[in-house]
């Protein structure tokens, strides 16, 4: 696999505590929209501002794509942030391009747009400008709060073009969440952003994801947080069940033996030879969904039931393989 098309320019780091142990890698890419292979996804395109992510979620499926520019998906990824400076600049060239057609761009799908670097570097702002400039459709994946920022930029773009947002809420469980997803904002007030967001007139929806065997998988940890999702006015909740690919897999289980060791046997039955769960598995946790979400939905709110949940894993899996290619 070829690394990503990217000329260095400089790397610098900030002596603050917003920033502390955070290096920056500014660079200039080649391009900027991600064309993604395949017509199973509902997105052909996405934009990544950023690679690397200091939220530092220990799951995180994006963390294989560090390895392409020689650093590491552990530690590396979490600390040594590329920011593609001229990522504004780029898109409007290509916005403008004869053979663009307008098609739905995707952020958020390999690292967070609204990370931490976002608070300094402020890419997003002009992109979204850009994009509602050419009235061009997109959807925004978070965990990052700052996306209440650019508030008042996503509800003139949706007036204009069809914006759809998402939070990623694993849990709202305290003790997990600092232990899993370190650089995060508070699950509550992420929670808070959803709310915000939908009052605003920008559709967002909870991702429930991923849920963790033994962590945070018992059904009132997973009720709390759809409920919450609900009072948010959530336009859909997925839930959606851990899974371990290779690099990731790694990761993920170093951190499972500092930190709950005694759930390491059932892990590696689990995921043993596979990314993914059993069907076993996935079948008790789809049930206990199903249990979970009864009675609760509301019309006009998607849920994701056993089929469903299915098939977002497979579009999941899809978009890894895809995504590990984009430049």
């Amino acid at each position: 696999m070829a690394p990503e098309a990217l000329f260095e320019l400089r790397r610098r780091t900030f002596d603050t505590p917003a920033f502390r142990g955070i290096e920056f890698i500014e660079s200039e890419a080649k391009t900027i929209l991600n064309h993604v292979k395949g017509n199973r996804l509902p997105f052909n395109w996405t934009i990544n501002p950023y690679r690397g992510c200091s939220h530092a979620c220990v799951f995180c499926f994006a963390r294989p794509t560090h390895t392409f520019l020689d650093m590491n998906a552990g530690k590396d990824f979490d600390t040594k942030i590329v920011v593609k400076v001229n990522a504004p600049e780029l898109l409007r060239k290509e916005l403008r391009a004869k053979r663009w057609k307008g098609e739905l761009i995707a952020m958020g799908t390999n690292t967070d747009p609204y990370q931490r670097a976002e608070g300094r570097y402020k890419l997003m702002p002009r992109i979204i400008q850009t994009l509602t400039e050419y009235r061009n459709p997109f959807s925004i994946l978070t965990k990052g709060t700052l996306i209440l920022r650019d508030l008042g930029l996503l509800a003139e773009a949706a007036c204009v073009t069809e914006v759809t947002t998402a939070f990623s809420i694993a849990t709202l469980d305290e003790d997990v969440w600092r232990k899993s997803e370190p650089g995060t904002p508070h699950p509550r007030k992420r929670m808070e952003a959803v709310a915000r967001l939908n009052e605003a007139g920008v559709p967002c929806g909870v991702l429930v994801a991923p849920i963790l065997p033994g962590i945070s998988d018992g059904r009132d940890q997973i009720k709390a947080v759809i409920d919450a999702a609900l009072e948010a006015g959530a336009t859909h909740i997925y839930p959606i069940l851990l899974h371990l690919r290779p690099v990731v897999k790694d990761v993920y289980m170093e951190w499972l033996r500092d930190t709950y060791p005694d759930l390491v046997p059932r892990y590696e039955e689990m995921y043993r030879g596979r990314s993914y769960a059993s069907s076993a598995d996935k079948a008790a946790f789809a049930k206990e969904i199903d249990l979970v979400l009864a009675g609760r939905l509301p019309n006009g709110v998607r849920p994701r039931g056993r089929r469903r949940e299915a098939r977002a894993a497979k579009e999941v899996a899809k978009l890894e393989n895809e995504q590990l290619t984009l430049i």
